[in-house]
């Protein structure tokens, strides 16, 4: 067959997503690749296709283990032959794995780069080895975000293996990365397929951070019974955001690095199987997740780069359908993860440096009154709006209808206006002379007296009550934009964090120096503006039957419960909406829905015909 026609007969797909063709083709040609692809756009169809045609065999190198059982599920589902070894596999799958490899039957497998770095299992793969794809390729980079020291050692094992094809895949990568990247995994004349980082689906929304559990609230009741995955910075953090969330009468449950290994275990499966709605988790614990139905993604403190925030946030919408992606800043929040990263004294010189730019970026999109879409996709080294995209919008040059800022919920102030407020602000931190906290430079600001203020002579300074009419959260907000902006700092003396003046800040109050500021809208004042992710998702143009789409989820519950697989393996959301809105009544009909292979219409077709006629979920499965 043809990669089309494989394409169409395993997977259910007329077509391609950008890209992925073209990679394929280079694999198959035996040559390397560097495969950049947003998260959904389809990286695993790259290198699972090649195993498919049958030629030999494709090692996939993933530090993913959480995931390799769902992904080998998949895979078999799609009639492939898939196996993996890592060190949570259980001793006779272990078994079964090696006795297959050994046998010659096995056309995909997964290994993690600890496990192939071992090297028993480079004899077994040698005679029919044709492609050696790299998953998450950005972990070999120094200056990448999640650089991972076992990476740099895979050149080793590639060089042993120079007749197969090797293939670098990852979602999150700067032009720096992408060639770091191409020169550590020595890449022979790559040739680069680089997609645009944009995903028009997620609407991004940046708001400072007032009251996090009802913030955090407010979210996840916008979406009632939906998927959603709620990020926090400490474990502390996690286990009261699961509480407050759970007192509401919400579904979910805690998971990070310190619950025993069932608890996190049972509430991965329970969240990946939709019998939970909500998972709080660390930011530095990876959920290891490959959920397509995602609604929403909250990340309740800041993530520790853009590279971060655009992976955790990815996991919202891979359907292709409308999701959203909500960030709650503070100042204080990347404080934390400097003083974390830095805690033992071990990072290297030059991973501090990336520390350093790594914060400084992710504050600057989180405070920003600029577009949402625009700044990510600028980060990634991509022109934003992609080539033939409308550039309608208000609040900023370019606008994309899906974000905070583009939608009037958070104003940019007039030139004039910032530099304004910003004197203010730091006029205060000045006169408070560096020694006091953010807390009371906010209350002396706001006029807010107290014995410890008059004390210091404070409340008859000039800008006691200066910002009295801003409120405090606008006040805050405006002193973390300043400290993003570099015209503040927060200094640790005597474990108390103090605020002060940069020289930067001094020369702006003398004219020197330029300020942007924004301050979010009241929702009471905000415009009727709807998102163009909402318009434009693919899911929308459908009219789905829902009490039919829901029996169909309960049949797929049902399926998946039996083959022991999350509901995403047997059918995405997006094709049970297809066939809740086409209600196909013959088999060559439900074959046509996008998602469906030849060999989930032969094995699931009849059942799901059943329950689109009419029939019980129950009584048909």
């Amino acid at each position: 067959m043809t990669p089309q026609e494989e394409l169409r007969h395993r997977w259910g797909y007329d077509s391609f997503k950008p890209l992925q063709r073209e990679a394929i083709e280079v694999a198959l040609a035996g040559r390397d690749c560097l495969v950049v692809l947003p998260t959904g756009g389809g990286k695993s169809i790259c290198y699972q296709l090649p195993a498919a045609l049958g030629r030999g065999l494709v090692l996939v190198v993933s530090p993913l283990i959480a995931l390799m059982d769902d992904q080998v599920a998949a895979a078999r589902e799609a009639g492939l032959a898939a196996d993996a070894l890592h060190s949570n596999l259980e001793a006779g799958h272990r078994s079964e794995a090696y006795r297959r490899l050994a046998a010659g039957k096995t056309d995909l497998l997964y290994v993690s780069p600890e496990r192939l770095l071992v090297g028993d299992l480079l004899e077994d793969v040698a005679g029919r080895l044709i492609l050696i794809a790299v998953d998450e390729a950005h972990c070999v980079s120094h200056w990448g975000h999640e650089f991972r020291p076992e990476y740099r050692r895979l050149a080793e094992v590639l060089e042993r293996f120079p007749k197969a094809a090797r293939m670098a895949l990852t979602a999150t990568a700067t032009p720096a990365v992408q060639e770091d990247v191409c020169a550590q995994l020595a890449l022979r004349a790559p040739s680069r397929f680089i997609g645009h980082p944009d995903r028009p689906n997620l609407v991004y929304r940046a708001f400072p951070r007032r009251d996090q559990s009802a913030q955090v609230l407010e979210v996840v009741r916008r979406h009632p019974g939906e998927a959603g995955i709620v990020y926090a910075q400490t474990r502390k953090d996690v286990e009261r955001l699961a509480a407050k969330l759970e007192g509401e009468g919400i579904s979910c449950a805690a998971y990070h690095a310190g619950l025993p290994a069932e608890r996190r275990r049972r509430a991965q499966d329970d969240f990946v199987n939709e019998r939970l709605d909500v998972v709080v988790a660390t930011i530095a614990f990876g959920m290891g997740i490959d959920l397509y139905n995602v609604r929403y993604v909250i990340h309740a403190n800041t993530p520790r780069s853009v590279e971060h925030y655009q992976q955790e946030s990815g996991r919202a919408g891979r359907d292709g359908g409308p999701a959203d992606c909500v960030l709650l800043f503070a100042a204080s929040d990347l404080a934390l993860h400097r003083a974390l990263a830095l805690k033992d004294g071990a990072l290297a010189p030059e991973r501090q440096c990336v520390l350093e730019r790594q914060l400084r970026e992710i504050g600057r999109y989180a405070v920003a009154p600029v577009c949402r879409h625009r700044l990510l996709t600028e980060h990634f080294g991509a022109p934003y709006p992609p080539e033939g995209a409308s550039r309608s919008g208000e609040g900023c040059a370019v606008g994309c209808a899906a974000c905070d800022v583009c939608l009037g919920e958070t104003k940019r102030l007039s030139d004039e206006d910032a530099l304004l407020m910003a004197r203010k602000v730091l006029s205060g931190a000045w006169r408070a002379g560096g020694r006091f906290g953010t807390g009371y430079v906010v209350n002396m600001l706001l006029g807010r007296g107290d014995e410890r203020m008059t004390r210091n002579g404070h409340d008859s300074l000039q800008v006691f009550g200066l910002l009295e009419e801003s409120g405090e959260a606008a006040v805050r907000s405006w002193i973390d934009q300043l400290i993003v902006q570099d015209f503040l700092e927060v200094v640790e003396e005597r474990e108390y964090p103090l605020l002060r003046i940069t020289e930067a800040g001094k020369a702006l109050c003398r004219d020197a120096g330029t300020v942007r500021l924004g301050v979010p809208v009241p929702p009471a004042a905000r415009g009727r503006k709807k998102s163009k992710a909402l318009r434009k998702s693919p899911v929308s143009d459908l009219s789905p039957d829902e009490e039919l789409f829901e029996r169909l989820r309960r049949l797929r519950r049902l399926i998946s419960g039996k083959l022991g697989v999350p509901p995403y393996v047997v059918f995405h959301d997006s094709a049970l909406v297809e066939m809740a809105a086409l209600k196909p009544r013959t088999l060559d009909a439900f074959g046509g829905v996008k998602g469906v292979g030849e060999r989930k219409l032969e094995r699931y077709g009849a059942a799901f015909l059943k329950v689109i006629a009419g029939e019980s979920p129950d009584a048909v499965w």
